[in-house]
């Protein structure tokens, strides 16, 4: 709607000059156009660059307009969540990656076919190298089956891999996002059997019904705290919803430490998380 009447203004405007000196109520130019509405498209070609640019700077103001109130939202949102955190399910079993008793807690919700989830990927990694042992990681599988058919079985055959290494189910979840032009049976298997995993077993458990369950509560977790699409993060239980770059992550860590009073470097606190 604002598009439209912005684009009559114009027409509007470029018909009054058009006109040179004839004085011309608004009412008889609207008659005349709704009389001979050739004379619109007359109008539009003789300024179409200027429209376009008119029309272009209304986008582009629009957008700019989105993504202020975007970030005023997740800001609203940072402040409401060091308060009140967000508490994913962490427990004795979890696959973390880092230091378990780290000052930070990185959850991330993903699916190994999203593409925006291997620039996650690439976030974590360097979010990992800056903070190093202040800084443990949790992978959830969030696959969205609906647009990423190998999404599913990647998250099941990484779970299954998990089960007879947690480290070798890492170094599979790295080679996932590092090969998503590859996913499918016959690159699990052969990444399996590189990172020495008995594939028989592995294939076995990527069937099984706990494992399916598994990930389906990895789901159902992410949908209970807002997140629809992927990548998902939870940095200490305040949610990023994206693959933000590292900035985003570090100006949390800021406001955390700015609660707790503390530096980097200082003894960690408890991170947020369930106990069973």
């Amino acid at each position: 709607m604002k598009t439209t009447s912005l684009l009559v203004a114009c027409l509007l405007s470029a018909a009054a000059v058009g006109t040179a000196q004839a004085a011309v109520s608004k009412e008889e130019l609207q008659k005349a156009l709704l009389a001979h509405p050739e004379l619109v498209m007359d109008i539009v070609r003789a300024q179409r660059k200027e429209l376009i640019e008119i029309l272009n700077q209304a986008v582009s103001e629009d957008q700019e307009a989105k993504r202020k109130d975007a970030e005023l939202q997740a800001e609203k949102e940072f402040d409401e969540r060091i308060a009140d955190p967000y508490k994913p399910k962490i427990d004795e079993k979890t696959r973390i990656r880092g230091d378990k008793n780290a000052k930070y807690t990185l959850v991330e919700y993903s699916d190994f076919q999203c593409p925006y989830c291997s620039r996650g990927y690439m976030v974590v990694e360097e979010l990992r190298k800056k903070y190093g042992d202040d800084l443990r990681f949790v992978f959830k599988n969030k696959p969205l089956m609906e647009m990423h058919p190998e999404a599913m079985p990647a998250a099941l055959f990484f779970e299954a891999v998990s089960l007879q290494s947690q480290e070798k189910g890492w170094l599979f979840h790295d080679k996932l996002f590092m090969n998503q032009n590859k996913l499918g049976a016959a690159f699990y298997e052969e990444t399996a059997k590189a990172l020495g995993v008995d594939v028989k077993r592995a294939k076995k458990d990527a069937a099984s019904k706990e494992l399916k369950e598994k990930v389906e509560a990895d789901i159902a977790e992410a949908e209970a705290f807002g997140f629809s699409g992927t990548p998902g993060f939870l940095l200490n239980g305040v949610p990023l919803r994206g693959a933000y770059p590292p900035p985003y992550f570090d100006k949390i860590v800021q406001k955390l430490e700015k609660k707790s009073g503390a530096a980097p470097g200082a003894a960690p606190a408890p991170a947020p998380g369930k106990k069973d």
